[in-house]
């Protein structure tokens, strides 16, 4: 079996490097089944999420990841990664909390 708690970081560290720096590349990260729930809305595939993502009302953040949680799916070599934090975002003086569930 391979390394499931390595791979999920591994996957958590790239995703937040690109959201704070590169946001527009982590469309590479989905697939059309894709599915973002954000406040209660869903998107769905590559480009509705990519447009969700970038259209957020924040240019500048930082993610202070807390905690990966990191174990295999059902899914023939897939991880379930849930990931907290904070979010500071630029101008801000208090961080937000925030949490996230991956299947990759």
């Amino acid at each position: 079996m391979a390394d499931y708690e390595a791979i999920g970081k591994a996957f958590v560290d790239h995703y937040y490097l690109l959201f704070d720096t590169e946001r527009p590349s982590l469309r590479t990260l989905y697939e059309p089944t894709s599915l973002l729930s954000f406040e209660g809305q869903q998107f769905q595939g590559v480009d509705e999420i990519s447009t969700k993502i970038n259209g957020l009302p924040f240019d500048q953040c930082r993610h202070l990841i807390s905690t990966i949680d990191s174990q295999p799916s059902a899914i023939t070599g897939g991880i379930l990664v849930f990931v907290s934090g904070s979010l500071q975002l630029a101008g801000e003086e208090h961080p937000l909390r925030f949490s996230q569930v991956q299947l990759k």
